[in-house]
C-alpha cells in the first residue's frame, strides 16, 4: 500500500506560482509513473501531468502545457508539480496519483487532495 501526501497549495493571484508537492511512502515509488489530476465541483477529475518512473517520460494536458512542469525526486520520494501563469480557471482541488498506466493514465493511488485558488 503506498499512501501519497500532498503540499502546497494555497491561494495565488492570476499570473502567480506555485509547487505543488507529493511525498509517498514506500520503496515501490521509484518504480511507480506517478501523475497530477484536478477536480472542480460537479466535473469529472482530470488528467494534468505524468512522469515515468525514471522521469524521461512526460505529458501534459494540453490546457496547463508550457505553464507546468511535472518532476520527481526519486532519493527523497517525492513528485513536484510546478505552475507558472496560473489563470482562474486553474483553480481545483489537485491530486497526486500513483502507479499510472501510461496508456489509460488510471493510478492505483490517489492522495487527498489540496485546494488551488487563482484569483482573478
Amino acid at each position: 500500500q503506498v499512501q501519497l501526501v500532498e503540499s502546497g497549495g494555497g491561494l495565488v493571484q492570476a499570473g502567480g506560482s506555485l509547487r505543488l508537492s507529493c511525498a509517498a511512502s514506500g520503496r515501490a515509488f521509484i518504480s511507480y509513473t506517478m501523475g497530477w489530476f484536478r477536480q472542480t465541483p460537479g466535473k469529472e477529475r482530470e488528467f494534468v501531468s505524468f512522469i515515468s518512473s525514471s522521469g524521461v517520460i512526460t505529458r501534459t494536458a494540453d490546457s496547463v502545457k508550457g505553464r507546468f512542469t511535472i518532476s520527481r525526486d526519486n532519493a527523497r520520494n517525492t513528485v513536484y508539480l510546478q505552475m507558472n501563469s496560473l489563470k482562474p480557471e486553474d483553480t481545483a482541488v489537485y491530486y497526486c496519483a500513483g502507479d499510472l498506466n501510461l496508456i489509460t493514465k488510471k493510478p492505483n493511488y490517489w492522495g487527498q487532495g489540496t485546494q488551488v485558488t487563482v484569483s482573478s
